[in-house]
């Protein structure tokens, strides 16, 4: 059997080690006061880092110049939904509580969805809330659930880098992008495993507050990857 490096060097040759592809964009028009609504799906045996990162970014875009209330400077506003409002266990044991169960959440802006279990209440919010948020972002094989939704055919997507050749023969008719940290559509932006969403959210960052917010972000959370530049 092959031992870690070697497996290590096999990895690294599909690795999501590029930058990100836009595919089609718009500009994100944020209000000009108050926050922006982010909801992140959390389920069963979710992820960690695919949640937490994006959010960790999220919370940390601070804007003294938009204003003196906090709610101006820090524009990103998150909460978890779920199935139901019990604690969630999530990668390695770890305890979620959800704030809404998806039936009861809010209107958001942006929704976030990482690796998990899924499930069909998942699919139908999903359905209900792509058409009218901002930008709908997957993270690792989180872009599965937003494919069973049917939110995906025709466009372009990619994955975590092991599961490129099941994505492909399970969904033929969505372009996958390997090699690349996110595929960036005008509503849709699905991005590689793990980090990869750390990169897709500074993105979604840029578009609404400009590169120099997405930088500052950048600069405070320590990420030095630039492939959220594009």
């Amino acid at each position: 059997m092959a031992g870690w490096p070697a497996l290590a060097r096999a990895g690294q040759e599909n690795m999501s080690n590029g930058k990100g592809v836009v595919v089609s964009t718009s500009k994100l028009i944020p209000p000009a006061k108050g926050t922006i609504p982010v909801a992140v799906a959390v389920l069963e045996d979710a992820t960690v880092i695919d949640f937490a990162g994006p959010w960790d970014v999220f919370v940390s875009v601070m804007m003294p110049e938009r204003g003196p209330a906090m709610t101006d400077q820090m524009p990103f506003e998150l909460f978890m939904v779920s199935d139901k409002l019990d604690p969630v266990t999530v990668e390695g044991g770890m305890k979620v509580v959800p704030h809404y169960a998806f039936e009861n959440a809010p209107r958001c802006r942006v929704a976030v969805i990482g690796a998990q279990r899924g499930s069909d209440k998942m699919q139908e919010w999903l359905r209900k809330i792509a058409p009218t948020a901002d930008v709908t972002m997957s993270v690792c094989t989180g872009v599965t659930h937003l494919a069973k939704a049917g939110l995906l055919a025709g466009k372009s997507a990619t994955i975590h880098h092991d599961f490129y050749n099941s994505f492909a023969k399970d969904y033929p008719d969505i372009d996958l992008k390997r090699g690349v940290r996110f595929v960036e559509n005008e509503k849709i932006s699905t991005s590689g495993g793990e980090t990869c969403g750390i990169d897709l959210a500074l993105r979604v960052v840029d578009r609404y507050f400009g590169r120099k917010v997405a930088e500052r972000t950048a600069v405070f959370v320590e990420h030095q990857g630039k492939g959220w530049i594009v």
